[in-house]
């Protein structure tokens, strides 16, 4: 894993990494999910990277010749590439694989992790937090996304199925929404997502109080560790994340077979 000048590694942890990957399945459902072997499968319209791969949920996970193809006729049918993630769990003759069978580089990411131990919650009243996504937080997410990203449609079949407690997140700045993010929580662990800031509006430090109080409520539901995943290029994103006590646990590659 390519060190990054920004975030400091935590301590290796192959245990969390797990925990991390598996409880990432429930806090961004996929509308459609398939279990093959050691693997889970998702199928989300192409909407996300994450809901739109295969995923290995056990170290050392394996997919053999035959296995392999039939998760690249599934996702053929769907009318999607096939997209394997390179997660630390893969087995070694797994990543050989899906390198020789041609797999490009669509993103890589970094899994982070928080540490909320000894953490004051701190919900500022200008954060709105829902139990459930209204349709204003829906529309606020899909118009800052990329143009790819805007289909409001494909983002709430994907959050609508969270069925675990979770914090829909709008930062007031004079009563008009200027950001959006999200939590979920599970057995002690709480995900950060879908982190949007208005452009207008980035520079203010808007996103360290969003994320603050996505922690905060994650400490409220007696979390003890934050985790989220972040874009190994986002050096703006990282910095900030750095900044909340956020460590890399981990780094991984999506593949897509064009």
């Amino acid at each position: 894993m390519t060190p990054h000048p920004l975030i400091a590694d935590a301590p290796n942890d192959p245990a969390l990494v797990l925990e991390c990957e598996r409880r990432v399945v429930n806090a961004w459902p996929s509308p459609s999910t398939l279990l093959i072997d050691d693997w889970v499968v998702r199928f989300a319209s192409g909407y996300s990277g994450r809901a739109n791969s295969a995923s290995p949920l056990r170290p050392g996970a394996e997919l053999d010749d035959a296995t392999l193809a039939l998760i690249e006729e599934l996702y053929r049918a769907d009318g999607l590439p096939p997209s394997i993630r390179l997660t630390p769990l893969i087995g070694e003759e797994t990543r050989k694989r899906v390198l020789a069978r041609g797999y490009q580089l669509k993103d890589a990411s970094f899994g982070l992790v928080a540490n909320l131990a000894g953490l004051e919650p701190l919900i500022e009243p200008d954060l709105q937090i829902e139990a459930r996504p209204s349709r204003d937080w829906i529309a606020g997410v899909s118009s800052h996304q990329s143009p790819d990203k805007r289909n409001e449609a494909d983002l709430a079949a994907i959050i609508e199925k969270v069925r675990l407690p979770a914090a829909f997140a709008t930062l007031l700045l004079a009563g008009e929404p200027v950001a959006y993010g999200m939590s979920v929580a599970e057995r002690g662990m709480a995900e950060i997502g879908s982190v949007i800031v208005d452009p207008n509006h980035r520079g203010h430090g808007l996103g360290r109080r969003l994320i603050t109080g996505l922690m905060s409520w994650a400490r409220l539901m007696e979390a003890q560790t934050s985790y989220l995943q972040v874009g190994q290029t986002n050096d703006a994103a990282i910095k900030l994340y750095a900044g909340l006590g956020f460590r890399r646990l981990y780094g991984y590659e999506t593949r897509i077979l064009e």
